[in-house]
C-alpha cells in the first residue's frame, strides 16, 4: 500500500520516514519529494509497505500523532490519475 504523509517538518530525510514507517511493518520505499531546483523538502512523503494491514496500523498510529515538532497527516495515497487536459475548443478563423 501506498501512504501520503504531509506537514513533515523540513529536516526529515526519507531515511527518517523509512525508520519510523518500519516499526509497523516492511517498509518498501519511502521518500521525500524536494522541489527539483534547490532540492528542499516541500514537506510531503510517500512511503510503500509490503503489507496492507501493516500500512492501515500505522496510517490509524500515526495520522494526527506529533513528530519532529509538526503535527502530522498520514493517510493512504490516492492513484494518481491522467492528468490529460481537454483540448482547447476549435475556433473557426475568419476569412
Amino acid at each position: 500500500m501506498n501512504i501520503f504523509v504531509a506537514n513533515l517538518n523540513f529536516k526529515v530525510r526519507s531515511e527518517n520516514l523509512k525508520e519510523i514507517f518500519s516499526e509497523y511493518g516492511e517498509v518498501i520505499t519511502a521518500r521525500i519529494i524536494t522541489e527539483k531546483g534547490s532540492r528542499r523538502s516541500k514537506g510531503f512523503g510517500f512511503v510503500e509497505m509490503a503489507n496492507d494491514e501493516d500500512a492501515r496500523k500505522a496510517i490509524s498510529a500515526l495520522d494526527g500523532a506529533e513528530w519532529e515538532g509538526r503535527t502530522i497527516i498520514v493517510k493512504e495515497a490516492l492513484p494518481r490519475e491522467n492528468s490529460t487536459a481537454p483540448a482547447a475548443p476549435e475556433v473557426a478563423a475568419e476569412a
